[in-house]
C-alpha cells in the first residue's frame, strides 16, 4: 500500500503546469495542497487558494510531507530543498544547475536527515537516465556516457542543416518558441549540457565534480563554412557532453561540438529531441530517446519521482560508495577540428597536426591532437578569436575509445 503525498509545489510555469495536468488525469494517492509563486498578480488556471508568494506557507506546513521544487533560481532552489530535507520533507526537484552545484551537500543532507530527494527530471526531460544509471547500471562497467543533453542548441543546430539557416536566424526563432532564453549562454554555450553531464556521472561512476572544473564550449562561433565541411565529409555537428572512463583510476568529463557520423545514434536526434548513448563493457551500446523539454515530456518525470516517493524509494549513490578510486582529469589527448584565423592559436593549443592545413579564402582549418587543459587555458582566446572548435575522432576514423588517452 503506497503512502499518502501532501505535496507543496514550487513553481507553476511551464513544468509545473505541465505536472498538474498530468496529476490530474490519474487516481493517484497524492494532493497538491499548496502551490508558491513569485507573482501573485499573474492569472493562474487554478483557484487563488491554492497560490501563495510565501515559502513557509509549504516548508513549516506539517501536513505537507513532500516538496516538488520547479523554479529557476539556483540560490532559492538550494535554500528550498535544503530546508525540505532537514525537516524531514522529501523532495523531487527538476533543477539541474542547482543539482550540479551543490550535489555534496545535497547527498550529505539526505544521509544526514534520512530524506530523500530525486530528480530524474532535471537530466534530459522525459528520459529515465538517472534511474537507470542507478539501477540497471548499478554493477556495470561503463565505458563512456555521452549525447545530447539540450534541445534549444539542438534545435538551433537542426535548423541549420535541415533548413539551412545561419545561427542567428536559428537563434531567433528558438526564442520565438520558448525553446532559447532572451540570454541563450546556456544553452547554446554548454553549459546546461553540463550541469546535466555533472548529475549522470554521479550516478554512472561514483564521481561528484565541481561544474566549474569542467571545461564546456558551445555553438556560438558555429559558421556557414563549418556546417559546409561538414556536409561535404557526410557528418552533422551536435552538441555532445561526454564522460569517459579513461582507466581504473581516472575519468574525464566535457562539453564540445562533435562531427557526427550517419552510423551513430545521435545523427538522427534533431530539433527539441535529447538522446543518451551508453557504452558498457557487458550490455554493450545502449541508446535512450525522447523529448528533452517541454511542460508534459519533463513532467512526467516528475511525476514518476513522486510515484516512487509514495514507496519510500531513495538513491543509493551506488558507486559513490565503493572504493572503485576513480579521479576527475583533464589531462587528456583529443582529435580537435579547428576553424580559424590568427596562426597563433595554433601554437598556443600546441597542436599536434594530423591533416595538412586547409586553406579556402578566409576559411582556415586543421584536424590535429589537442590536450584538453591546452583548451580550458586558451578558451577565451579561442571565443575571442571567433575560432570554432570540435570532437573530430570521425574525421580520422578514430574511435572514441582510441581518441580518448590519458598524457
Amino acid at each position: 500500500m503506497s503512502k499518502k503525498l501532501n505535496i507543496g509545489l514550487f513553481g507553476f510555469g511551464v513544468v509545473g503546469q505541465g505536472l498538474y495536468d498530468i496529476i490530474k488525469t490519474k487516481n493517484l494517492n497524492l494532493e497538491i495542497k499548496k502551490i508558491a509563486i513569485k507573482d501573485a498578480s499573474k492569472k493562474r488556471s487554478l483557484p487563488e487558494h491554492y497560490f501563495t508568494t510565501d515559502k513557509d506557507e509549504l516548508l513549516n506546513n506539517p501536513e505537507i510531507n513532500t516538496i516538488i521544487e520547479l523554479i529557476n533560481d539556483t540560490e532559492a532552489a538550494f535554500d528550498i530543498v535544503s530546508t525540505a530535507l532537514k525537516t524531514g520533507k522529501n523532495v523531487v526537484s527538476a533543477s539541474k544547475k542547482m543539482i550540479a552545484t551543490y550535489l555534496p551537500q545535497l547527498i550529505a543532507l539526505q544521509h544526514e536527515y534520512g530524506t530523500s530527494l530525486l530528480y530524474e527530471g532535471s537530466v534530459c526531460g522525459s528520459i529515465p537516465i538517472i534511474r537507470n544509471l542507478e539501477e540497471y547500471y548499478d554493477n556495470e562497467l561503463l565505458h563512456s556516457i555521452s549525447g545530447i543533453f539540450n534541445g534549444s542548441s539542438n534545435y538551433i543546430l537542426s535548423k541549420g542543416f535541415l533548413e539551412n539557416l545561419d545561427y542567428s536566424l536559428a537563434l531567433k526563432q528558438a526564442q520565438d518558441l520558448g525553446f532559447a532564453e532572451t540570454d541563450p549562454i546556456s544553452d547554446v554555450g554548454g553549459y546546461d549540457s553540463k550541469y546535466k553531464l555533472v548529475i549522470a556521472a554521479a550516478h554512472a561512476y561514483g564521481v561528484v565534480i565541481d561544474p566549474a572544473r569542467i571545461f564546456n564550449f558551445g555553438i556560438q562561433n558555429l559558421a556557414a563554412d563549418d556546417m559546409r565541411y561538414a556536409r561535404e565529409k557526410n557528418l552533422k555537428i551536435k552538441l555532445v557532453p561526454v564522460a569517459k572512463e579513461l582507466d581504473d583510476q581516472h575519468v574525464a568529463l566535457f562539453v564540445l561540438p562533435k562531427f557526427v557520423a550517419e552510423h551513430e545514434f545521435l545523427y538522427n536526434v534533431e530539433y527539441e529531441y535529447n538522446g543518451v548513448t551508453v557504452q558498457a563493457a557487458f550490455a554493450d551500446q545502449q541508446f535512450f530517446f525522447g523529448k528533452g523539454a517541454g511542460g508534459h515530456p519533463t513532467g512526467s518525470a516528475v511525476l514518476s519521482d513522486i510515484a516512487a516517493l509514495r514507496y519510500d524509494y531513495q538513491y543509493e549513490y551506488k558507486k559513490a560508495k565503493s572504493a572503485n578510486g576513480l579521479n576527475f582529469t583533464n589531462d587528456i589527448e583529443l582529435t580537435i577540428y579547428l576553424r580559424y584565423e590568427d596562426e597563433e592559436l595554433i601554437d598556443l593549443l600546441d597542436f599536434k597536426t594530423i591533416d595538412e592545413r586547409y586553406y579556402s579564402g578566409t576559411y582556415k582549418y586543421v584536424i590535429g591532437k589537442v590536450n584538453l587543459q591546452k583548451l580550458i587555458d586558451n578558451q577565451s582566446r579561442i571565443y575571442d578569436d571567433k575560432a570554432f572548435i570540435a570532437f573530430a575522432d570521425q574525421l580520422t576514423g578514430v574511435s572514441l575509445a582510441s581518441a580518448n588517452n590519458i598524457t
